[in-house]
């Protein structure tokens, strides 16, 4: 996370009480048709809301929701569901709504990291979290459909490895819609195929199925992940050994037969410190900076002005455009003291000519690009690489903190792959949350393009306590959190050179997770040596990581330069 107090100015993302049983008794039958339609609470558009029917209308993945009579917030039921392994237990319902309308969702919530959300709105999809209700609290978020959406599915879920959570009183209030036709079952799946695999973990993809709301992959007999996309990573998997899959698909109508098998047979075990085919020209080991393109309070920096120690620099932000999917950049010259286009463009060449990477990130604080359609990914892909073309670019960063979609995303970054040649660099700066496991749409991004992916410098700041890779919880701000997190992207499928660690340059860097430069150098040691570590030691080490990255150069210019004058050399100094 990149918190507004070191981004640009803009702003970082994101009951209704009926009064009519009130006035009914002081006024009377009479009295209160004559308040109709402006004092009556405004229709909920969920079905079985309190869930005083069971389960009706409600799908849960994996089995993993029943109701309960306690503890509940309103009326008799409330739901319950269970995680467990890489099933976040996710409950959801399709609800029928209108085109270019705007609607409010809510929840009371009770449990650790309860997700609320809705999907397929056409427009920005929106999710909430409560990260510790130890008792009810309430959930709210709104969103705009688009214009041919005609149905939204609300959903609820957990986190990997906690304990189960509660919901209740689910409200969606905004103008209903016709509902559809109740769903039939699916077909089987089609196209399984394998796609990257490593010692320890396995990508499979397959074609969609039409009216699929979700699929499940099975290895052997045994279910191993649900997901909403078409792709899946199955992970703790042993080195040199074959696997069968199947894949089936799911909607509110149940379950599909299963597909055609395919094998697949893990990579032997090496020492960790193997290249990828992908990767563009960067160092095996390099250090990662954000140049910020607005004058937040940090030391306003040329591109010619970041130090010499950063091996690539992502300029920060893309910018929106009308257009969905596509963006520009307008660098802020009035902002950043009359620097020219022109000096930008030719610093952005010296700093190519000094074998230095800079390229385009996006996303950031407002993130408002959306790739989540065949025609956006065409839009992302084209408008960057005229974006790559004029400024020079050597490619993008991926920095997209309100969520993306894996299939669109991939879409939009193969084919960008595809036009800017071998030379394309790829980032992502995912937060701590976004890969906590493989089944999130990050991780799925970044697996589903590992042949063209340079590295993923996750954020380790901003954020609560996070599982490691043992399963155990971890605070921010220590050694340990940034060993036992980056082993989950290590063991989950990522190349060691696919993995960088991200921190704040300075204590005014980020609002929480500073850490100083000697924690983050322990940290390498720790990764790549086995040396140096907290309580938490990775069971094998990874010569091959790839590095460190900061928010920002010129946060790190504000104190000093500091942060690059440690970290530097420990990076580029590892075996």
């Amino acid at each position: 996370m990149l918190p507004i107090t070191h981004r640009s100015p803009k702003s970082r993302r994101g009951i209704r009480i009926g009064l009519a049983a009130a006035v009914s008794a002081a006024l009377g039958v009479a009295g209160l048709s004559a308040l109709t339609g402006t004092a009556q609470a405004a229709e909920n558009l969920v079905s079985n809301p309190g869930f005083e029917s069971g389960m009706s209308g409600w799908t849960c993945s994996g089995a993993s929701g029943t109701t309960v009579s306690s503890p509940v917030h309103g009326g008799t039921s409330a739901l319950k569901a269970t995680p467990a392994g890489l099933d976040n237990a996710k409950c959801s319902q399709t609800v029928a709504v209108q085109p270019n309308s705007a609607y409010e969702l809510s929840a009371y919530v009770q449990g650790s990291y309860v997700y609320l959300g809705a999907s397929g709105t056409g427009t920005i999809d929106v999710s909430t979290w409560a990260p510790n209700a130890a008792s009810y609290s309430q959930l709210k978020v709104s969103f705009t459909t688009g214009a041919n959406t005609t149905s939204v599915t609300i959903y609820t879920h957990g986190w990997y490895g906690t304990p189960a959570y509660n919901v209740d009183d689910v409200n969606l209030t905004g103008p209903g819609g016709t509902p559809p036709e109740p769903p039939q079952l699916p077909a089987a799946p089609t196209g399984l195929k394998a796609g990257s695999v490593t010692q320890t973990s396995a990508t499979l993809n397959w074609n969609t199925v039409s009216g699929a709301t979700g699929y499940n992959l099975y290895r052997g007999a045994t279910k191993v992940q649900s997901v909403s996309g078409t792709s899946a990573t199955d992970t703790g998997l042993t080195a040199d050994t074959s696997y069968s899959y199947t894949v089936t698909a799911t909607n509110a109508a149940g379950e599909s037969p299963k597909s055609a098998a395919v094998t697949v047979t893990t990579a032997k075990q090496d020492d960790g410190g193997g290249t990828p085919p992908g990767g563009g020209p960067v160092p095996k080991h390099a250090l990662t900076g954000y140049w910020q393109n607005f004058n937040n309070g940090a030391q306003v920096q040329t591109i010619a002005q970041v130090p010499s120690q950063y091996d690539i620099i992502a300029v920060s932000f893309a910018d929106a455009t009308t257009t969905p999917g596509a963006i520009t950049f307008n660098l802020d010259s009035a902002g950043l003291n009359g620097y020219t286009v022109a000096q930008f463009k030719a610093d952005i060449a010296a700093k190519k000519a000094a074998g230095k990477a800079v390229i385009l990130s996006v996303g950031g604080e407002k993130g408002t690009i959306s790739v989540n359609s065949a025609a956006s990914a065409t839009n992302f892909a084209n408008s960057a690489y005229a974006l790559m073309q004029e400024y020079g670019f050597q490619g993008v960063d991926i920095d997209l903190e309100n969520g993306l979609n894996p299939t669109y995303m991939t879409q939009a970054l193969r084919a960008l792959a595809s036009k800017a040649g071998a030379n394309f660099v790829l980032t992502m700066a995912p937060q701590t949350i976004d890969m906590q496991s493989t089944g999130g749409g990050y991780f799925q991004t970044a697996l589903n393009v590992k042949d063209i992916l340079t590295v993923v410098n996750m954020q380790y700041y901003n954020s609560g306590a996070m599982l490691g890779c043992d399963g155990k919880v971890y605070s921010q701000g220590s050694v340990d959190f940034l060993t036992a997190l980056a082993c989950i992207q290590l063991e989950g499928g990522l190349a060691p050179s696919q993995v960088g660690i991200g921190v704040p340059a300075s204590t005014r860097g980020a609002g929480s997770g500073y850490v100083s430069p000697s924690i983050v150098n322990n940290a390498l040691d720790c990764l790549t040596a086995g040396t140096n570590c907290g309580t938490f030691k990775p069971a094998k080490t990874y010569p091959g990581l790839r590095g460190a990255m900061t928010w920002s150069t010129n946060w790190d210019a504000t104190a000093g330069n500091a942060w690059s004058n440690a970290v530097g050399p420990k990076v580029h100094s590892l075996p």
